[in-house]
């Protein structure tokens, strides 16, 4: 039997190349006489320089920029041989760095606009840019700071750009030299960037926002959509993925002229995802927590349509099942199996979640061979 074990990471827990570790010794340990091809994966998240760099080789580069709420730190990106530079937009803005205190209303992606610029010192010829993960929900404003453009009130004030000051954007004034390097944004998600679906009500609660904080980032995000449209000529009110990252999706449209893909779908066609699926007579995805949100864009629903059109049979191995999270079958996932079917604490999760894996492993070897 020949399995291709295609996983993304679980998130705060596992590497997506630990998932694959721990997945495929659990099928060679029930099944004999068993191939196993392992393709860690991401869909614009943590973990996308990572893949590619396992993938593709390249070389990691770190630069210091300022972290999520503007205090310096070191961040990394990988450039590849042929000078193309993979951000993940995490690595300075990821909600991870803002520990307990997370804020979106003060997050900043500034951090992200540096990396991009320290990228460009160093000889970048295109950026990948990767956006999930994020602490933040400020349109991308700081990141458009760091490149040069400036920000003001109705009395001509200088504005720090972040998710609280949105609203009272005015003018957006251009740099005087623009970015020139091609972008490609990596998003996993369609969302639009304001409205019930938008940033503000579907990521920035578990990102600490409250209702009336909510309320307020989805005001600053329409408003924001407004003054972009007037000073940039780029309307992105009806963009899908503008949403994603805190509005980043449509920061990344307006102030880069970046062109949003799916990140899946980037990193299956750079690791020819598609001549080793064919090989394989089962492919197995995961993520960590399964819910509605995995079948717009996600690793899973990546890997699902590429495998549903080649015919092969997949299965997935999830750390925890959310809401909706039979979903996925509509999109060709054939079987679910769980490390966890009971609500658990964090601190609960990362004590047994090798063990816990490698049972889900197991059973779902047993159901195959």
């Amino acid at each position: 039997m020949n399995i291709l074990i295609v996983p993304d990471s679980f998130k705060g827990t596992l590497t997506a190349q630990e998932v694959c570790d721990i997945i495929g010794q659990a099928f060679a340990d029930t099944i004999n006489n068993i191939k196993i091809t392992k393709l860690p994966a991401a869909d614009g998240g943590e973990g996308l320089c990572a893949c590619l760099h396992k993938i593709c080789g390249g070389e990691m580069k770190t630069a210091e920029v300022c972290g999520v709420f503007g205090k310096k730190m070191l961040a990394d990106y990988l450039m590849l041989e042929d000078k193309t530079v993979v951000i993940e937009m995490a690595a300075c803005a990821g909600l991870p760095l803002a520990g307990k205190n997370k804020d979106p209303e003060k997050a900043t992606t500034f951090g992200v606009g540096e990396l991009i610029l320290d990228a460009k010192e160093n000889g970048a010829e295109r950026i990948l840019l990767g956006l999930g993960g994020s602490a933040t929900n400020d349109c991308g404003f700081g990141m458009a700071s760091a490149l040069g453009y400036m920000f003001t009130d109705k009395n001509g004030k200088e504005l720090i750009p972040m998710g609280k000051t949105m609203i009272d954007v005015e003018r957006i004034t251009k740099p005087e030299k623009a970015l020139e390097l091609p972008v490609t944004a990596a998003c996993d998600v369609e969302n639009p960037l304001y409205g019930k679906n938008g940033a503000a009500y579907v990521f920035a609660p578990q990102k600490g926002a409250d209702e009336e904080m909510v309320e307020r980032l989805d005001s600053g995000l329409r408003h924001a959509a407004e003054i972009i449209k007037r000073d940039l000529s780029a309307d992105v009110s009806k963009t899908k993925g503008a949403g994603a990252a805190g509005g980043m999706g449509a920061g990344a449209v307006a102030f880069l002229g970046a062109e949003l893909k799916r990140g899946i779908d980037i990193l299956l066609d750079t690791a020819d995802f598609d001549s080793k699926a064919a090989e394989a007579d089962l492919i197995i995805t995961g993520e960590g927590r399964l819910d509605s949100q995995s079948v717009n864009g996600k690793v899973i629903s990546g890997i699902a349509k590429r495998a549903a059109a080649l015919g092969k049979k997949v299965i997935a191995i999830c750390g925890s099942r959310g809401a909706g999270a039979d979903e996925i079958k509509k999109l060709g996932v054939s079987e679910l199996y769980f490390s966890s079917e009971t609500d658990k604490s964090f601190d609960e999760i990362i004590k047994t979640c090798r063990e816990d894996l490698y049972s889900a492993a197991v059973r779902a070897a047993e159901k195959v061979k």
